[in-house]
């Protein structure tokens, strides 16, 4: 099951309080005031993780919490902090404060971390409150409360290449084409319900992470269909790859299907524009195939690839397409 946004409530720990308590040892006369601090609360914290693919461990509790600290104890015993609480998601999530909608942390890269939910300080014990002129103090103060807050964690998938286009354009089998990856493929619209990733290995010591991104539609920028569930992924993406069916299903026309997406993705996100992209037409086998490359070539004034996923036929040079527009554009960034 992949998850990629979930809504929690995190409650860090509370500090244990201080301690009220006084040296009562035989033959130690005038004993004095020995009462220990309270331990801190538990921090929660949530942390980037390699291997980590989905939200969904996380998805099943409404509701996480750290726990408290113990409080003082005589004999100048402080009490034991309570233990954090651990969070582990998938590199590329980004922790959101739901109430005041600002980004708590980028968490990017495996190893990120961040403290999402400070747990309280202890309280002080007597001790503390010892002074020339208050040698038997009785004051303490209690352990304060750790922060709570709800928050949002929404992965956005880290590639370097995502495959874009309408659905059924051919992107999950081009995936599996090129990768070990097993997504699910069929003859109907957003079978894909979810980014899937595999690796291209391109040459003994070049490889890149690729990602089909699930089928676009018109409006997907305003949320129609599952648009922003999908495009949010597109922004880890380092270059893009348009997928156009050159005899769609529904009837459309193939370039209006690439302005159509290409508008979409642009829409939700200005900056993506400015993003290199490779526009290939799939299923070469199709007489049609090589009149709409010519078409799509003379509307945007770039090269169009030609490929058929099923055949084989163009891939190599679409894989050396990419290659190079990935070190292109790793240099430039």
């Amino acid at each position: 099951m992949f998850v990629d946004r979930v809504e929690v409530e995190i409650f860090a720990g509370k500090g244990g309080d201080g301690c009220v308590s006084f040296r009562r040892e035989r033959y130690v006369a005038k004993g004095g005031p020995d009462g220990g601090d309270g331990g801190d609360g538990g921090n929660i914290l949530i942390v980037a993780k390699e291997g980590v693919n989905s939200l969904v461990a996380i998805a099943h509790r409404k509701q996480w919490k750290a726990t408290k600290g113990v409080s003082g104890m005589g004999s100048k015993r402080h009490g034991k902090a309570g233990q954090d609480l651990v969070l582990e998601v998938p590199p590329g999530t980004v922790v959101v404060d739901a109430q005041n909608q600002f980004v708590i942390k980028d968490l990017t890269g495996s190893g990120d971390s961040v403290i999402a939910a400070k747990g309280g300080k202890g309280g002080k014990g007597n001790t503390r409150f010892k002074s020339a002129t208050n040698q038997a103090p009785r004051q303490w103060t209690p352990g304060v409360e750790g922060e709570s807050r709800r928050v949002i964690l929404e992965l956005k998938v880290i590639a370097d290449v995502g495959l874009v286009g309408k659905p059924n354009a051919g992107k999950s089998t081009l995936l599996s084409r090129l990768t070990s990856a097993k997504p699910e493929i069929a003859n109907y619209p957003f079978t894909t319900k979810f980014p899937n990733l595999g690796i291209v290995r391109a040459g003994w010591d070049n490889s890149f992470v690729i990602a089909d991104i699930p089928g676009l539609i018109e409006g997907a920028h305003q949320g129609v269909g599952l648009g922003h569930d999908f495009l949010k992924h597109i922004e880890r993406a380092g270059i893009m790859v348009h997928l156009v069916e050159p005899l769609p299903m529904d009837q459309t026309d193939p370039v209006d299907n690439y302005i159509a997406i290409r508008d979409e993705v642009v829409r939700y996100n200005e900056q993506l524009a400015k993003r290199p992209e490779i526009i290939v037409v799939t299923k070469s086998e199709l007489p049609i195939a090589e009149e709409v490359q010519k078409e799509l070539a003379k509307k945007t004034g770039q090269t169009v690839l030609l490929i058929s996923a099923v055949t084989g036929a163009g891939l190599p040079k679409l894989v050396n397409k990419i290659s190079q527009a990935l070190q292109e554009y790793r240099v430039c960034n």
